[in-house]
C-alpha cells in the first residue's frame, strides 16, 4: 500500500503556496495601478525589450502561447500594448508598450518597488537574493 501522501514533503505544494502568498503581496501593491502581478511582468519584460515575437515573449514569461494570448486581450484593450505584423512575415506580431503603456508601466514600477520592499522587509534582503537566484536556477 502506498503511503499517504504528505503535503509537507510536496515541493510543488510548497511553491504554489508561496508564489500566491507573495502574489498577493504585490498584486495588493499593484491593484491601486489597474494591474495584476502577471500583467506587470508582462509590461516589465516588453519595457526592456520592445518589438517582441509572441513566441518569444512567451518563452521568457514561461507561458503556453494561449495562456498568454488571454493575459495580453486586457492590456491590449486598454491601451498598453499594441500588437504589429513583422515586416518579413505577416502571421508573426511583434509586441511593444504604447506611450499610455510606458505611463502605466512607470507608474507600476513604483507599486512594484514598495511590493519588493515590502517582501524584503518581511522575508530579508540577503534571503531575498538567495531564493531568487535559486528560483531562476530551475528556470534558467
Amino acid at each position: 500500500m502506498t503511503r499517504p501522501l504528505s503535503y509537507d514533503e510536496c515541493n510543488c505544494f510548497a511553491l504554489r503556496q508561496a508564489a500566491r502568498h507573495v502574489t498577493q503581496i504585490y498584486e495588493r501593491h499593484l491593484g491601486g495601478v489597474g494591474l495584476t502581478a502577471a500583467q506587470f511582468t508582462i509590461l516589465a519584460k516588453l519595457a526592456r525589450t520592445p518589438n517582441l515575437p509572441m513566441a518569444d515573449l512567451a518563452d521568457a514569461m514561461v507561458m503556453e502561447r494561449t495562456t498568454l494570448v488571454r493575459a495580453m486581450k486586457p492590456l491590449q484593450r486598454d491601451g498598453l500594448v499594441v500588437a504589429e505584423s513583422a515586416e518579413h512575415d505577416g502571421r508573426t506580431f511583434l509586441f511593444s508598450l504604447t506611450e499610455q503603456g510606458e505611463k502605466t508601466f512607470d507608474q507600476a514600477a513604483v507599486a512594484w518597488r514598495a511590493a519588493q520592499e515590502e517582501f524584503e522587509k518581511k522575508f530579508g534582503q540577503a534571503r531575498a537574493k538567495t531564493l531568487r537566484a535559486e528560483l531562476f536556477s530551475i528556470t534558467g
